[in-house]
């Protein structure tokens, strides 16, 4: 097994970094960044994201495991005390392997350039810079509803715990194969209506946002955001591609959310 290791730079992260390497050499491990089988991320669930996008071109050759330099979060299983035991592991037993569903957006830009298409962990979100973004809406092809407001942020299902949760959006079971789309700030009167509630869609669906041509929208791709030349048309759908993340002990869901968001019963190591 090749195994990569990315981390960010922050003292804590660096230290357990150091560890790691020394144990995963001790154990024979073979060390390799750029062709790995397993990716070690060391750090929060901003740094899984980064390491997401590095690997993004060889995301379903690959697997992840998270190591958390600070509180942990939903993507990383292990905290920075446990590498010893998380080595140990690797080296002598087959993880779980669990894969969960990503989003695929591909932009048609009004002047005819060339399409760009990416792949988000978490979300994407369109939103406009001057003035409330104006926006049509189409779910497989067929019109849905005129959108005014400040954005609209579509997310995965382990994304719903993110940036989706924080306008009003569901949080799902990150097995579901599904997309949710929720509302940023809809403006709703006489004039302009808006379902006013996240949506979720059905596998073989996908979305379809059309806005007012303009210059200055931004979409977001999970932490990274971009100022884009006039949109045509952003179209997102599930990836065919999906992440995959070794399990090397149990993963309770629902009890990494109570512990995230509500916090009322003592967690042990395993959640």
């Amino acid at each position: 097994m090749k195994i990569a290791i990315y981390h960010n730079n922050n003292e804590q992260t660096l230290a357990v970094t150091k560890q790691l390497t020394t144990l995963l050499k001790q154990h024979h491990l073979v060390i390799d960044n750029d062709h790995p089988d397993l990716v070690i991320t060391v750090g929060g669930d901003g740094t899984l994201l980064g390491a997401f996008h590095h690997y993004e071109h060889c995301v379903d050759q690959i697997s992840f495991v998270g190591i958390h330099t600070g509180h942990l979060g939903f993507y990383t299983d292990w905290r920075g005390y446990e590498v010893a035991t998380l080595v140990d592991k690797i080296a002598t037993m087959q993880p779980q392997l669990v894969a969960y569903p990503l989003l695929k957006g591909v932009i048609t830009y009004a002047d005819g350039s060339p399409n760009d298409e990416f792949l988000a962990l978490n979300e994407s979100s369109l939103k406009r810079l001057s003035e409330t973004l104006r926006i049509d809406v189409y779910i497989s092809g067929e019109f849905f509803e005129s959108f005014r407001g400040d954005g609209l942020c579509v997310s995965t299902p382990t994304g719903s715990t993110a940036y989706n949760k924080s306008v009003g959006g569901a949080v799902l079971h990150p097995k579901l194969e599904t997309l949710q789309m929720a509302e940023v700030a809809s403006i709703n009167n006489l004039v302009y209506r808006t379902l006013s509630a996240p949506i979720v869609i059905a596998p073989d669906d996908w979305i379809d946002l059309r806005p007012e041509v303009a210059d200055d929208y931004v979409i977001t791709v999970d932490e990274f955001a971009n100022n884009n030349r006039p949109l045509q048309q952003i179209h997102y759908e599930i990836a065919k591609e999906r992440i995959h993340f070794a399990r090397y002990r149990t993963h309770r869901f629902w009890d990494r959310v109570e512990g995230a968001f509500i916090g009322s019963k003592e967690h042990n190591n395993e959640i």
